[in-house]
């Protein structure tokens, strides 16, 4: 088990936190940007050092270890691979470097190219490759000497959309046949809720919440892990009361609403996103977000069902 309690500070920034992961279970460190997320990667590394606290890890004490000594992969945004060595070298550099026998190196390396899909570039060069590609050749040096933690940092932070979605899949798939005890620093909170066994949110430094990514989604803690998270219809305490909940924030979860229905409303946009159309709609009480696979034109007349029993209350 990985078990940390850290504080760093930095001017006009403190990060405070603790956090715990089981053995080969995949964390999400999920926030915006600024939020502390890398710095709490560098801290477990070793890159930076820790004002007070400790990181613990399979029942060793890290804290005072030096980076080369922690048995911690890393894996960075921008890869950080060799230009002047070949794919295979670069999978093996850290196997080099610990010394590992030439058969044993060998095989390591062989079974990442298999498994990372990279054996018909094992001779080429980094920049001969594609991002999806450099990206795979970086997830399988991070692998290579088989770390007891992965620590990843943005990993699909550098590629376009198209890529990012092949890859998803991909690494997830990497993960979990690695059983490796892996925590995963991103601002997307899909990567985070396809990644991760767990979900921790984490802003300005604090942790907010953690949990399943399917409870953390359904029901998060306040108002801005509700925003965050991409919900839209997050309801002021005034607009709670006027649709008849107690005078408090509340989200209503897209499974709450739906067309048809006796509430009245007025189509004020409709936004098309190909496989489903977004739908805001001005009701007496409230402006509400909902999705469809066809819907209505702007101006249109709609009827509305609200399943109020389904509202989740959050903390303002």
């Amino acid at each position: 088990m990985l078990a940390l309690e850290l504080s760093k500070a930095f001017p006009g920034f403190r990060l405070v936190l603790a956090l715990e992961a089981a053995e080969g279970e995949v964390l999400a460190l999920l926030g915006p940007s600024g939020s502390g997320k890398s710095t709490v990667l560098k801290l477990i590394a070793g890159l930076l050092a820790p004002e007070w606290g400790y990181v613990r890890f399979g029942g060793l004490d890290l804290t005072s270890l030096p980076p080369e000594r922690r048995g911690v992969g890393f894996l960075f945004q921008d890869y950080a691979l060799f230009p002047h060595l070949t794919v295979a070298e670069n999978i093996a550099f850290s196997l080099v470097e610990a010394r590992w026998p030439r058969e044993k190196r060998a095989a390591r390396v062989g079974e990442l190219l298999e498994r990372m899909e990279l054996l018909p570039h094992a001779a080429k060069r980094p920049q001969e490759l594609s991002g999806g590609e450099q990206q795979r050749v970086a997830l399988a040096r991070a692998l290579a000497p088989k770390p007891r933690l992965l620590l990843l940092d943005e990993p699909l932070g550098a590629l376009d959309l198209r890529l990012r979605e092949d890859l998803l899949l991909f690494l997830r798939t990497a993960l979990r046949e690695e059983r490796v005890t892996t925590l995963l620093v991103t601002h997307d909170q899909g990567e985070a809720f396809l990644l991760a066994h767990r979900v921790a949110v984490i802003r300005e430094g604090r942790l907010v919440q953690v949990g399943r990514p399917e409870d953390v989604y359904a029901k998060p803690k306040d108002v801005w892990t509700a925003r965050f998270l991409g919900h839209k219809n997050v309801l002021s305490s005034e607009e709670s009361h006027a649709l008849g909940l107690p005078a408090r924030p509340h989200l209503l979860p897209p499974w709450a609403l739906s067309l048809g229905g006796p509430g009245e409303g007025v189509v004020e946009a409709r936004l098309f996103y190909g496989p489903r159309v977004g739908l805001w709609v001005r009701t007496g009480r409230a402006r509400l977000y909902l999705e469809v696979q066809e819907g209505p034109g702007e101006g249109a007349p709609v009827g509305l069902h609200l399943d109020l029993t389904q509202a989740v209350p959050l903390e303002g």
